[in-house]
């Protein structure tokens, strides 16, 4: 009977830290809101908007939005910029830090490719800007319309990819998808960032 009480409670211990770790901390830390950097906006609406599109669109599925320490990638060599910090993420939410990079990461794609012009190309069709592209094609995100306003906006293509007849004008949610992408951009400076040490595993040659 005593052996039987000791299994229980030792298994009732091991549940209890269980918990605690896997459960409760976890839950605990995502509660805690993160302050913003200094240089930090937040969204504007039209972003907002444009963020739900990439959500929805699985962007994240492809494209990674954190750029890490050199000592486990070579992303500031690649021109993703300084590694990521809680900071840049306290008016992320959902978070999208994705785990795949099929595609570039795009944590500082609005510092990187300012231009409108170019990020609509990029969306109705990929290889018009990067010829081995595997992204893929959005065309319902814009328009083929005989007929332009002064308020549409134009997208840009090279003859080989231009619809043989029409122009092709942005909808609502291209422009706003775009938006989203343009303030991503965490170029300010922050106090401390992160490293990870490598092992002498790692450091041989």
């Amino acid at each position: 009977m005593t052996r039987a009480l000791g299994i229980i409670a030792a298994a009732a211990i091991i549940l209890l830290f269980a918990t605690l770790m896997i459960v409760i901390m976890p839950a605990v830390q995502l509660q805690t809101p993160s302050h913003p950097s200094p240089g930090l906006k937040p969204y504007s609406e039209q972003a907002q908007r444009g963020r739900a599109t990439y959500v929805s669109l699985g962007c994240v599925y492809c494209h990674s939005q954190q750029p890490r320490d050199p000592g486990q990638a070579p992303d500031g060599i690649r021109g993703w910029g300084r590694p990521a910090v809680p900071g840049d993420y306290a008016y992320d939410y959902p978070h999208l830090l994705g785990t795949m990079r099929t595609g570039p990461d795009l944590l500082n794609i609005g510092a990187r490719q300012p231009s409108v012009d170019w990020h609509l190309t990029h969306l109705y069709n990929p290889r018009a800007v990067v010829e081995h592209s595997t992204m893929p094609s959005y065309p319902f995100l814009f328009e083929v319309t005989d007929v332009v306003t002064a308020d549409d906006v134009v997208v840009k293509l090279p003859d080989a990819f231009a619809p043989p007849h029409g122009t092709v004008i942005a909808r609502p949610e291209a422009l706003d998808l775009v938006e989203y992408l343009k303030e991503l951009d965490r170029n300010y400076p922050v106090d401390v960032i992160p490293t990870v040490e490598k092992t002498d595993a790692e450091a041989q040659p």
